[in-house]
């Protein structure tokens, strides 16, 4: 752009309107701009619809799904938001931190553990038969994040209660089924009871088609990948900062960068509160276990 076009812009305006859609778009993505993922838009009232089918294991790895969990919480020193390193079998300093403060024995200690609990999150490849709200999504492959709620039906299609149902592979491409994706509020958290598959049918009749759009899959092996992790002494020593133990001196810019990201992290950790009763692993259960150990 030549310096004569750049004042052109400027009295036209353009640039301060270009400027306005890029500072929505990054506050509708609440930081997140990866914009391989899909998400299911919901109305004023938290209802929403659209019908997805997910999609066979990419190529090259093995399970058409990954299992991630994370920690987003606030304390004293900061904010707290981190993969967890039991997504690898590993021990996690917050895991370990909750555990303590469970067995204590209080109710204070308990309520703690709870706010400060690990995350349960599923990635998978999807394609979109049908968005209401986003139609321009129809017929394309995405990365969807959901919770164990939406697990749980998939593990249902699979290994069906009764005898009169007949167990399917939800992520099939032949002898899958499409998912109707049902969002609403109840008791003011998102509740997803009311999805379901439909009949058994192809994503599309064309096995050319099909390969192409496999093709198109995103890789679910790099969300679990050991760069997408930091240390157990990193961790431990973030942890201990955001509990407001600064012994150890906080590098300058994470602390501005604390600062600088309060208010997007505030609407992650809304967003955790919102879902726990439907996206995350049981409490009682998972301290129950890591005493046992």
């Amino acid at each position: 752009m030549s310096f004569k076009d750049l004042k052109k812009q400027s009295k036209l305006g353009s640039l301060t309107q270009k400027l306005v859609k890029e500072v929505e778009k990054m506050n509708n993505t609440n930081g997140n701009n990866d914009d391989r993922l899909w998400k299911l838009d919901v109305d004023k009232s938290g209802n929403g619809y659209a019908v997805i089918r997910f999609l066979p294991a990419p190529d090259g790895e093995d399970l058409p799904f990954v299992k991630l969990y994370s920690h987003a919480f606030q304390g004293p020193g900061g904010w707290y938001i981190e993969n967890s390193l039991t997504t690898l079998g590993q021990k996690d300093p917050v895991s370990e931190y909750n555990t303590t403060l469970w067995n204590n024995g209080t109710d204070a200690g308990k309520d703690a553990a709870r706010r400060q609990k690990r995350k349960l999150t599923y990635i998978s490849n999807i394609y979109v038969v049908k968005d209401p709200t986003n139609p321009e999504n129809e017929g394309k492959v995405f990365l969807y994040k959901y919770g164990k709620k939406i697990f749980d039906k998939l593990t249902a299609a699979m290994q069906p209660e009764f005898e009169d149902e007949e167990a399917i592979d939800p992520f099939d491409f032949w002898q899958g089924a499409n998912f109707k994706l049902k969002a609403k509020n109840v008791a003011g958290y998102r509740n997803y009871d009311s999805s379901e598959f439909t009949a058994v049918t192809p994503v599309l009749d064309d096995d050319d088609a099909l390969e192409a759009l496999w093709k198109k899959e995103s890789s679910l092996s790099e969300f679990v990948a050991a760069d997408q992790f930091k240390s157990y002494d990193e961790l431990k020593k973030r942890l201990g900062y955001v509990l407001g133990n600064k012994v150890v001196r906080q590098d300058p810019e994470v602390v501005e960068e604390d600062n600088d990201r309060g208010s997007a992290e505030q609407l992650v950790t809304a967003a955790v509160s919102k879902t726990s009763t439907e996206d995350e692993d049981d409490t009682l259960s998972y301290f129950a276990q890591l005493a046992s150990e």
